[in-house]
């Protein structure tokens, strides 16, 4: 049987000038193996997504009801590309006959974990006014009093205890995923800082925080230690997404749902960044499938998951084919777990340590050794010293040791002539370099422009800044060996 990548390139070749009618008729493609996935604990997911953030993207897939048919989206991505997602979604549902058979979509999750995908659950749950199961109009798109939702939220009162059993009928199913050794990319109250749910549009430390916060507490004392906590807003153009965080101690990974439109812009991008503060993120919702332009810009995401009608609604099968044939994306067969020990980081193989040497023999050099957010970053006469000293890293970061600080366009510009600097290592795209070897240029993806010596100046302490590339001299750089 061909390997994961070589079923790729069969299928990108088909792709190019046949039908996906075609592509389904090809000999039947198989799970990696049985049990790729042994069980592991919820730290060998966590591990995993930051270890490739900023260099690959898991491609995923929502399943949503009928629960009866928990992998019918994941089947239409296989069956136009040719390959299972990387990761598989479904819900725990609301609807009477949905949440009967919430055995299935426990089995599923099962299923896709020992195929080699990661695992994601999302819950509709209907508001705790109402009966246990609903539509989806009227009794999870509702609204309730903030009298009401107060008392959902405290101890002691008719909605808490209604509440808590209502979290509490979904206890055995996530605790089955636990004795399977499954972890749970487990996304709550989902679009928080949203209006059309019952416990949305409610910012501040007594509002979607808290009933996040005692999800967690009631789970994590059930022993549900199996769940990764995701917390999640949707592209809301109000923004203001922190007013909803529960906190760093409650969450492993931030995440948000693009439905304004079609990507996730840079604004968005950065004030997720901002707010995850070194967690891993992810698109937990998309209507439209990644393509090279979002990949390339933006690429600290590390998941992506389409929403289920929306994979054919919205995308042309060739747009599906391009996703998941990208080089970034890794699906079923290509995510690889580790044994969830925890690792220090360290430099990797090709991240680089020493000077960056530029126009007219110079070298890229830190003010007065400064360390402070906001230090000058200057061209300087070479000389060894921790002002000259710089890691180039695999994940697009250049980063001085010495301030413990990276290399970043200031205020997250994008116009010629902003500034370069020394700030505190975020990861956002104003600290994202990639150098062409071809033309020596290091290029900020997030402006779309190239580290500069203003003015071409040769003297020491030229400001460095971004401008429009073009190969000139002033744009030439030569990185550690």
């Amino acid at each position: 049987m061909p390997t994961t990548r070589t079923r790729r390139t069969l299928v990108v070749a088909l792709a190019a000038g046949l039908t996906a009618l075609i592509v389904t008729s090809l000999s039947p493609v198989t799970a990696p193996s049985a049990q790729a996935f042994p069980a592991r604990d919820k730290q060998a997911v966590i591990d995993y997504l930051r270890s490739i953030t900023g260099t690959s993207v898991v491609s995923g897939q929502h399943n949503k009801e009928p629960a009866d048919q928990p992998g019918q989206y994941t089947q239409q991505v296989h069956d136009i590309t040719g390959q299972y997602p990387g990761l598989w979604g479904g819900d725990l549902m609301f609807r009477g006959q949905d949440a009967a058979n919430r055995q299935r979509v426990v089995d599923q999750a099962k299923a896709e974990w020992a195929n080699g995908s990661l695992v994601a659950l999302t819950w509709h749950a209907c508001s705790p006014t109402g009966p246990s199961t609903c539509e989806f109009e009227g009794g999870v798109k509702t609204q309730i009093s903030q009298a009401q939702f107060d008392q959902v939220v405290t101890g002691g009162t008719s909605l808490n205890q209604t509440w808590r059993a209502r979290m509490a009928e979904v206890v055995p199913y996530l605790r089955q995923l636990k004795d399977a050794g499954v972890p749970v990319l487990w996304r709550p109250f989902h679009e928080m800082n949203e209006t059309w749910n019952w416990w949305g549009g409610r910012p501040g430390t007594n509002g979607g925080a808290k009933i996040y916060q005692q999800m967690k507490d009631y789970f994590d004392s059930q022993g549900l230690d199996n769940l990764v906590w995701v917390w999640n807003v949707q592209d809301n153009p109000n923004a203001s997404w922190a007013g909803y965080y529960p906190g760093s101690s409650y969450v492993d990974v931030v995440s948000l749902d693009v439905w304004y439109k079609n990507h996730p812009s840079q604004g968005d991008y950065q004030q997720i960044q901002s707010i995850a503060a070194g967690k891993p993120i992810a698109l937990a919702e998309m209507g439209k499938v990644p393509n090279d332009s979002l990949l390339t810009s933006q690429p600290r995401w590390s998941y992506f998951m389409v929403w289920s009608e929306q994979l054919r609604g919205n995308n042309s099968n060739a747009e599906i084919q391009s996703a998941y044939f990208h080089p970034r994306v890794l699906n079923q067969g290509e995510v690889q777990l580790g044994d969830g020990t925890p690792t220090t980081p360290s430099p990797g193989p090709t991240d680089r340590t020493g000077p960056i040497t530029g126009l007219a023999g110079k070298c890229v050099d830190v003010a007065a050794s400064g360390t402070a957010n906001g230090t000058a970053v200057q061209l300087y006469t070479c000389s060894p010293g921790v002002a000259q000293t710089w890691e180039v890293r695999t994940d697009g970061s250049i980063r001085n040791p010495n301030a413990d600080k990276c290399l970043d366009v200031t205020g997250q510009g994008t116009a010629n002539g902003t500034r370069v600097q020394l700030w505190a290592c975020n990861g956002s795209g104003a600290q994202q370099w990639v150098h062409s070897s071809a033309t020596q240029t290091l290029r900020n993806p997030q402006s779309g422009r190239c580290l500069d010596v203003t003015g071409r100046s040769t003297a020491d302490g030229a400001r460095l800044q971004v401008w429009d590339c073009s190969g000139n001299a002033n744009q030439r750089w030569s990185l550690p060996a």
